[in-house]
């Protein structure tokens, strides 16, 4: 450590990262400490989707509580002060939560599917039971592939590299590299992409009937005029939410895909990856548990406006109609 901190960055650089690295934590933490918070608060914000939303938050709110300050130090000073078993631990949270948040982001791809492409089946399809079992496989799967493989260090079975003691980089052999990748990045990708390639020809295909139904209302044509305006406020409502989670996924593929892809390529290349590109690449997928809150907050009223409320405090008053006003923005931006 000494030698690298001689050779490395100033002081005044290791400040600098040490404050964005500090900022980019405190909203992670924060921010998806909204999301769990306004959805746990507002009953309006309790469905199906928002579950699999909650549970991506603790995700990603634990990112930033339990691995992100670690992987800083590490980061910033070059070295590693906290020991072996400390290290394999951090490594296997570090795998294991980051998967689970892919996990999650497949699943509430999955679940729009339903509910924009069969929306007559989407109440037997996400059932509570179901929705129960796949947050369970969403952190199940990711447990298995990251704390059995690193802490019986598995991951680095015939990796011939002996790191220093104060350093903690997650080499790991071809057979983990490709498999864990496929499992925890490119599989749920698919689902991902799959889905929403179908949900956008629904999209397109419920975005004419609209326009044929606006038509006949201008014209006057129509024997229930409430029924159709309703049907047609809940295709534009699917149509947002299926939008808005796709520029969700749509950042996620643009985030994680540098580290996978170096993950993959860099055991068949002798590990001849620079250290930099790795911190890089990882951070580039830590900033991805950053923007899902805001992301939320951006594009959907209803979470933006329960993100106000809970900043001002204004559910902690007695005798709040917060519930009300949520509802009823709802009802607007949905």
């Amino acid at each position: 450590c000494q030698v690298l901190k001689q050779t490395g960055m100033s002081d005044t650089s290791r400040i600098l990262l040490y404050t964005f690295f500090s900022v980019g934590i405190i909203c992670t933490v924060v921010g998806n400490l909204l999301v769990v918070l306004s959805i746990a608060y507002f009953k309006q914000l309790q469905s199906p989707t928002n579950t699999f939303v909650m549970s991506l938050a603790v995700a990603d709110c634990l990112v930033g509580l339990l691995v992100m300050p670690y992987s800083m130090i590490r980061t910033v000073e070059g070295c590693w002060y906290l020991g072996l078993l400390f290290c394999r631990l951090h490594s296997s949270l570090d795998v294991m939560l980051c998967t689970a948040s892919i996990f999650h982001l497949s699943c509430i791809a999955f679940d729009r599917y339903y509910a924009v492409c069969n929306p007559l089946l989407y109440s037997l399809r996400m059932s509570h039971s179901r929705v129960a079992l796949l947050i369970f496989v969403c952190w199940s799967v990711p447990m298995l592939i990251s704390f059995g493989p690193i802490m019986l260090e598995l991951h680095i079975a015939g990796v011939d590299i002996q790191l220093p003691k104060d350093v903690c980089m997650f080499l790991v052999n071809q057979v983990y590299a490709v498999t864990a990748s496929v499992v925890a990045f490119y599989f749920p990708s698919a689902i991902m992409l799959i889905a929403y390639w179908k949900i956008f020809k629904a999209a397109k295909r419920q975005a004419m009937q609209i326009s044929a139904m606006e038509s006949q209302m201008a014209a006057g044509v129509g024997k229930d005029t409430s029924r159709k305006w309703q049907h047609r406020n809940n295709m534009r409502r699917e149509r947002k939410a299926a939008k808005t989670l796709g520029i969700i996924m749509g950042v996620f593929l643009i985030f994680w895909m540098p580290f996978f892809t170096t993950n993959i390529v860099d055991p068949f290349i002798e590990y001849g990856t620079e250290g930099v590109v790795w911190d890089v690449f990882l951070w580039l997928g830590y900033i991805n548990s950053s923007l899902n809150p805001f992301l939320y907050g951006f594009f959907n009223r209803s979470f933006r406006k329960a993100f106000l409320m809970l900043m001002g405090c204004r559910v902690c008053l007695t005798g709040s109609s917060a519930g009300m006003e949520l509802s009823h923005t709802a009802r607007e931006a949905n």
